[in-house]
């Protein structure tokens, strides 16, 4: 189901412990990177998704979301548009709870997907300036 009310939002945020960004950058210049460090001292336990970084900050950096030891609630994805579908695949996969795709981030065939295999999606938002405007 998309997600795009305050009400959806908020319980999709509060009921999640585990999230992974996939184009987490190692760059502290770069969104990915500062929303992910937000999303920590949120209380979010965070895994990096980054198949070109082995580590950053000294956490391991992971290659996929099928590399990732532990059940994924949110997958929050910081590549373009086209590769949402893909990543909508893995996270169905892995057994994901839910897809947010940042802003400018959309692809209605992905929701599509991701509705079909009972997934949440989030489009086009901000993952922290939604949990920083809910909580």
């Amino acid at each position: 189901m998309t997600i795009n009310d305050n009400e959806g939002l908020r319980q999709l945020l509060e009921d999640a412990k585990v999230i992974a960004v996939v184009g987490h950058s190692d760059k502290p210049s770069r969104t990915s990177y500062r929303i992910a460090q937000y999303l920590r001292a949120a209380g979010y336990k965070v895994y990096p998704v980054n198949p070109t970084v082995d580590e950053i900050d000294g956490e391991r950096s992971y290659a996929s979301l099928e590399a990732i030891p532990e059940a994924i609630d949110i997958v929050d994805v910081f590549r373009r548009s086209e590769h949402l579908e893909g990543v909508v695949e893995e996270a169905d996969k892995v057994g994901a709870k839910a897809v947010w795709g940042q802003l400018g981030v959309r692809d209605e065939q992905a929701a599509a997907k991701a509705e079909a295999a009972g997934l949440d999606m989030v489009m086009d938002r901000c993952i922290k300036v939604d949990h920083a405007r809910l909580f």
